[in-house]
Parts: structure tokens; sequence; C-alpha cells
């Protein structure tokens, strides 16, 4: 089966959905049972997705202007789940707790991501040490989704990499293209030799 080039990435037709494919480590002499991985290649068309249909968000102010985190959050689930289902699940994508959206495989998260409101940068360090905090070991891969409903968006988007920068976990910033995108490494919260990647998107949902 192969993906079509000139598919809509906020719909995809119910029998093209793609199969999550979750690779596993090499077993080792030592006694534990492989665990599964997001792929970079679906990283990286899952974000595809989730900024088109943010994209959307931002081109439809009047519909979307009074809905809450978890409102918004939910809007990413159904092209999400258009385009991908589970193994055990016809929802991949879920949300577990207030704002979160996890891919799971396994009983694992592969993937999460937050979705929050621009409340200055107080929230987006607690926001960070939540994503961390949902991590296992074996997770390398989360977003954070960030609407922002103030004027000065020039003014957030310069606030970002200051507050990234000064957490704790911080390790080093990546190469990605877009005035609205961000990439970090940072190290997990209880190994300071293993790595996760974390992608900021920012989109203008004005209130």
């Amino acid at each position: 089966m192969k993906k079509r080039e000139n598919a809509f990435l906020t719909y995809a037709a119910h029998d093209v959905r793609r199969k999550m494919p979750v690779s596993q480590p090499a077993s080792s002499a030592q006694p534990f049972k492989p665990e599964p991985s997001l792929g970079s290649d679906d990283y990286e068309h899952i974000l595809e997705i989730i900024n088109k249909t943010a994209l959307m968000l931002e081109r439809s102010p009047q519909t979307f202007r009074s809905m809450g985190e978890e409102q918004l959050r939910d809007q990413f689930l159904v092209p999400l789940n258009s385009h991908y289902e589970g193994q055990a699940t016809g929802e991949t994508f879920n949300f577990n707790g207030k704002t979160d959206i996890l891919i799971k495989a396994q009983d694992r998260n592969i993937f999460v991501a937050e979705c929050k409101i621009w409340r200055g940068q107080k929230s987006l360090s607690d926001a960070l040490d939540q994503l961390l905090g949902y991590s296992t070991w074996r997770d390398t891969k989360t977003a954070l989704i960030i609407f922002n409903r103030n004027k000065d968006l020039t003014n957030v988007l310069s606030k970002i990499p200051e507050t990234v920068k000064n957490h704790p976990n911080y390790k080093r910033e990546l190469k990605i293209s877009g005035e609205t995108k961000f990439r970090y490494v940072f190290r997990h919260r209880d190994d300071i030799s293993r790595e996760l990647t974390l992608t900021i998107l920012v989109f203008e949902v004005p209130q």
C-alpha cells in the first residue's frame, strides 16, 4: 500500500489509513523486553498533519474563538486518526488527562504532545516539565502546540527560546524551517545521557 502523494493532510479516506509502524530496538544479552519507538519519518508526518490542522484553525478564527485547550486539542484527533490506525484499536491518537495527545503501542507512549494556550513563560516551563514527566526512558519524540491569543505574537516567539534554554533539562537547539517552529534536544529527567526531541509549534488563535 502506498500513501497518496496529493492527499489532504486534514483528511484521509478510510481505506488508505496507515498502520502505525513501530520499530523494535534490537535485544541484547540482558534480560529485558524491547520497547516500541516512533520512527523519524512518521514523527515528521505527524507534525505536518498538526501544522496543517492548526493553519485551518488560524484561518477560521470565528469558529474556534471560544474554544479552550481541550476543545482545541480535539480538533487534531480526527485528522490524525484518519491517517493512522493502531494495532489494537482504530483510535491510535487519543487523550489522557487534560490536554495531551498520545500514540500508544503495546501499552507504551511512543509520542506525546501537549496543547497549551500561551499564558507566559512560567506556563511554558510548566508544560515542559509535564512533557518530561509523561516521557518514559525510551520515549524520544514529543511536541508542544502553543496557541497564542495575545496580539503580540512576535513578543511571544522571542520568549520561547529564552524559556526553553533556561530549563535544567535543555541540551541544545536543532535547526527547523519556519518562524513559528522550534526544535530542541532535552535530556531525560532520570538519565543524563538519554536524549529526546521536542518540537514546539506556535499558532495564532484570536480570542
